[in-house]
């Protein structure tokens, strides 16, 4: 699925998300559902417990409602979730 800015703006508190780079390797590969966002980090339930992850160092896989499968940086997903709606984005495809 090509990426829009629609996607990078929208709302990523209850979707399914799995880490699949990160700085730290101990995070490649968990996944849970997103519980919490801030400006840097979302905060995700695996196994009952909730797990703090940067965004600037991770590439995540969502699981969008459609069912479709949806890779993005991190890098693209910085800021607070109601500024990023305000937010103009490049285009960089």
């Amino acid at each position: 699925m090509k990426i829009t800015p629609a996607i990078i703006q929208g709302e990523f508190i209850g979707l399914d998300a799995k880490i699949t780079k990160n700085n730290n390797p101990s995070l490649v590969k968990m996944k849970g559902k997103i519980i919490n966002e801030t400006r840097n980090t979302f905060v995700i339930l695996q196994e009952g417990k909730q797990k703090i992850i940067p965004k600037d160092t991770s590439v995540f896989h969502f699981i969008m409602q459609d069912r479709t499968v949806v890779e993005i940086d991190g890098k693209l997903l910085l800021g607070r979730p109601e500024d990023r709606v305000k937010k103009r984005i490049r285009r960089l495809w």
